[in-house]
């Protein structure tokens, strides 16, 4: 009878995550603005907690931790996004100048040193092409208002993600503990003791992985956009940002920005010391990173070897493209904390020990 009951039970965990599983594909394109909001509540709950514990009430915890996130967004959309959408305009406003300097100074000293055949380039073409398309690429702010204007549809999507994702955010931040227990309480009683730590190390892993990361990749890109702006880099914050946002992937943003600000410096200056001083701001943001903010923010609990973060990312993008890349390491890092727990299990089984 025992049996019976427990086939049963494995076909109705079936069917419903079948069914869940459509539902989820069914509404997929509404999930956007719920899923932003619990990341959101997420990444702001362990403040929210904080506050608690310093006796203030759950609902001014959270007003307070709200208004915080809210006024960070809104400094990142009024002052930050047009500032790289200026640098973007001019990057590509200057793409002329540049394939200017490499034809001209450049290629022959690459072909003088090297014996490097100047035509294999092929630059003229592209910089035909761009100098026709130029004044269309170059106000990326207005054709993406055009773009939207044309749709009354994308429209109202962005009007009820903008009203949305505030709302949810807020409501979520206030019941997120009893969302918790709640799913806590639907684990079934036998799988409980087993259930409950992996969820916690899980939480742990992830949690020093989205806040910890996040603040690093911030603090890594405000370091190098200041150290380039200081060097006198025309388009330091957009290298300075990008570099930050690459930098999950252990080694790629300091290489990323090296190669990327290199360049740009010796475009601009046509000289060796802006290199060097490149290679200082760059030096000195990686071992800031190694020293103080990885250890302090981040510490060693997500235990990815820089080979496997490298692999997961490429394995995302390969497997679900862009959203592949933003969950791989999520992912990895609790497929690593499952893999901990089946290796332990593994150890202290009688097929290991006989």
């Amino acid at each position: 009878m025992s049996t019976e009951i427990t086939d049963a039970q494995k076909w109705l965990v079936l069917a419903v995550l079948t069914i869940s599983g459509y539902l989820l594909y069914l509404l997929a394109p509404i999930l956007t603005p719920f899923l932003i909001s619990a990341f959101l509540a997420y990444i702001g709950d362990p403040a929210v907690d904080r506050l608690e514990r310093i006796k203030f009430s759950r609902t001014v915890s959270v007003v307070f931790v709200f208004l915080l996130m809210l006024i960070i967004s809104l400094c990142f959309v009024l002052v930050v996004f047009p500032l790289i959408e200026e640098q973007i305009r001019r990057l590509i406003v200057r793409i002329p100048d540049m394939i200017d300097w490499i034809q001209s100074g450049f290629i022959p000293w690459l072909s003088q040193r090297f014996g490097i055949d100047p035509g294999m380039f092929g630059l003229s073409g592209i910089k035909e092409s761009l100098a026709d398309d130029w004044q269309t690429l170059g106000n990326i702010a207005g054709k993406f208002i055009k773009e939207i204007s044309a749709s009354g549809q994308l429209i109202l999507l962005w009007i009820s993600y903008i009203l949305l994702i505030p709302v949810v955010t807020f409501y979520l931040l206030r019941d997120w503990d009893n969302l918790v227990d709640r799913v806590k309480n639907l684990i079934p009683r036998k799988y409980e003791l087993v259930v409950t730590p992996l969820a916690k190390d899980c939480d742990a892993v992830l949690a020093e992985f989205f806040r910890g990361q996040l603040m690093v990749m911030l603090a890594q890109g405000v370091f190098y956009s200041i150290g380039l702006w200081i060097v006198g880099l025309e388009f330091s914050l957009l290298i300075g940002l990008t570099a930050g946002v690459v930098s999950f992937v252990p080694y790629l943003g300091f290489i990323v920005g090296i190669v990327i600000a290199g360049l740009a410096a010796l475009m601009q200056f046509h000289d060796v010391i802006h290199i060097i001083y490149v290679l200082i701001v760059f030096g000195a943001g990686q071992i800031l990173e190694g020293m103080v903010l990885s250890p302090m923010l981040i510490g060693d609990r997500i235990g990815l070897h820089p080979v496997a973060v490298i692999f997961a990312v490429m394995a995302g993008a390969q497997l679900f493209g862009f959203i592949g890349m933003l969950i791989a390491l999520p992912a990895a890092a609790v497929i690593t904390v499952l893999l901990r727990h089946f290796h332990k299990q593994y150890l202290n089984s009688g097929f290991y020990t006989p």
